[in-house]
């Protein structure tokens, strides 16, 4: 399904026009009308087409983000919230035109209660931010979705990445925030406290609304101890579906592992030649274990056990940080590294998720698409949730070769959806997977739709994302 056949939004030339001109009395040179200034706040990262905003706005508290959002209602003009535009799925593109609003100066930790585990936080502090302040307090925020992300682009999206088997995803952290509605009004959904049935759980709506419910000022995020002991390493596997069922046996065996990450051979490949590893260029899976000394040695030894069933390893495993760093930064560097299996193509990235009993039959499936199609898609997942990656490279100005893979994407979305799954584990939805919620979802979309007219009924905020054109 094409994107023009999903995302539709008629621009309003008029009332653009004035708000522009608003925003540029109120913030001066916090607000930005330049070409490239507005083309860096759209959807650049894969081969989606940028739809720029019509400006750029900086605002530096929750009472500025009300101002804008309070002129763009008053004249029907969309306002886009912006964190780094690492999302993938054309989730800061502005299809209708309208403001871009950016958090980067919404960057301040507000507070850290090291007794109850919790800090609170404004929307454009980056994960790498925060755990740097947190250094010497014996805590820190474990989400990690490889991109030095925002907090509150995060929490939009509903992000994980590959701490998410143990310490779960951005759903499960955030206990509470602060977020600026279609109407200009700020909303708090709750305190500090642990837990609460004190009406609906608004903070689970508004995480993963993709800032389409509200324009998310700060929030309130669970924290953990930095474990005593931290192991970590790579083992090698014959095939994919071999070490697929690797995770699955670690998983049902009930092993306490902190990350554990599939690659395919071709991944392999491309992080050998990028990151310079010293690693077999078969199918692996890079591993990471918390605990105590004793029990970190015991968690890698179990392993190394289901491996060997598997008639993988041997399981190379260490416990200095400086080893797991360079190893778990090669594995951030995936999509880099991919785009060097093919000069000059750009990739689509996409992810799904599937029961983790169904991940090695939909992992060998997607690898038969792959060679069946001629393509070039590495994989590479968050294997411990059933997630998995893929980024198809192509040439962008090939629409035979964009047909091509966007016929392969449509297969896996409808491929995991069929297992009992769902076409996105935490890219969301924006504008690239519109198409396919309906299928997983069903009359929930009318559902969502409904919750969206009553909150934004002037369809404002971050119009043509999630919710397909009626």
């Amino acid at each position: 399904m094409a994107l023009s056949d999903v995302v539709r939004v008629e621009r309003n030339e008029a009332g653009i026009a004035t708000v522009l001109g608003i925003l540029k009395q109120r913030f001066g040179d916090r607000f930005q009308t330049g070409q490239a200034m507005r083309g860096q706040h759209a959807h650049t990262t894969t081969y989606l087409p940028t739809q720029a905003p019509d400006g750029v706005v900086f605002p530096e508290s929750t009472a500025e983000v009300q101002e804008v959002v309070r002129a763009c209602a008053a004249h029907r003009v969309p306002v886009i919230a912006f964190g780094v535009g690492s999302s993938l799925e054309g989730h800061v593109n502005a299809p209708g035109g309208g403001i871009s609003l950016d958090t980067s100066r919404m960057n301040r930790i507000l507070a850290v209660n090291a007794e109850d585990l919790d800090c609170t936080v404004e929307p454009g502090v980056t994960r790498e931010d925060l755990n740097h302040h947190l250094r010497d307090t014996g805590l820190f925020f474990p989400i990690d979705p490889g991109a030095n992300a925002t907090l509150g682009g995060m929490a939009a999206t509903r992000a994980s990445g590959t701490n998410a088997v143990r310490y779960g995803t951005m759903r499960e952290n955030v206990l509470s925030l602060t977020a600026v509605m279609a109407d200009g009004e700020a909303l708090t959904t709750g305190g500090r406290a642990r837990k609460s049935s004190a009406g609906y759980d608004l903070a689970r709506l508004l995480v993963g609304s993709e800032g389409t419910l509200g324009i998310i000022t700060s929030l309130t995020l669970k924290l953990q101890g930095i474990p005593q002991a931290i192991s970590g390493g790579v083992c090698p596997f014959p095939t994919l579906e071999a070490a697929s069922r690797a995770v699955i046996a670690t998983i049902q065996m009930g092993i306490p592992v902190a990350r554990i990450e599939l690659v395919n051979a071709l991944q392999m490949r491309a992080l050998k030649n990028y990151s310079k590893l010293d690693y077999p260029e078969s199918p692996c899976l890079f591993l990471e274990f918390h605990g105590s000394d004793a029990g970190v040695a015991e968690q890698a030894e179990t392993f190394g056990m289901i491996a060997e069933e598997e008639g993988g390893g041997p399981f190379l495993w260490t416990a200095v940080a400086e080893e797991r760093a360079k190893l778990w930064k090669a594995r951030h560097d995936a999509y880099w590294a991919s785009l060097t299996l093919r000069p000059g193509a750009k990739g689509l990235s996409t992810d799904v998720c599937v029961p983790i009993s169904r991940l090695a039959e939909c992992v060998a499936e997607t690898e038969a698409d792959i060679e069946e199609m001629g393509l070039i898609a590495p994989i590479v997942g968050h294997a411990g949730d059933g997630n998995f990656h893929t980024l198809a490279l192509m040439d962008v100005d090939d629409p035979r070769e964009i047909a091509l893979v966007e016929k392969f994407v449509a297969r896996l979305n409808r491929r995991a959806i069929a297992m009992g799954g769902t076409c996105t584990g935490e890219h969301g939805i924006g504008q690239g997977k519109v198409g396919f919620l309906r299928e997983e979802l069903g009359h929930g979309v009318d559902v969502m739709r409904a919750i969206k007219q009553a909150l934004d009924p002037l369809n404002i905020l971050n119009p043509g994302k999630i919710l397909p054109a009626e």
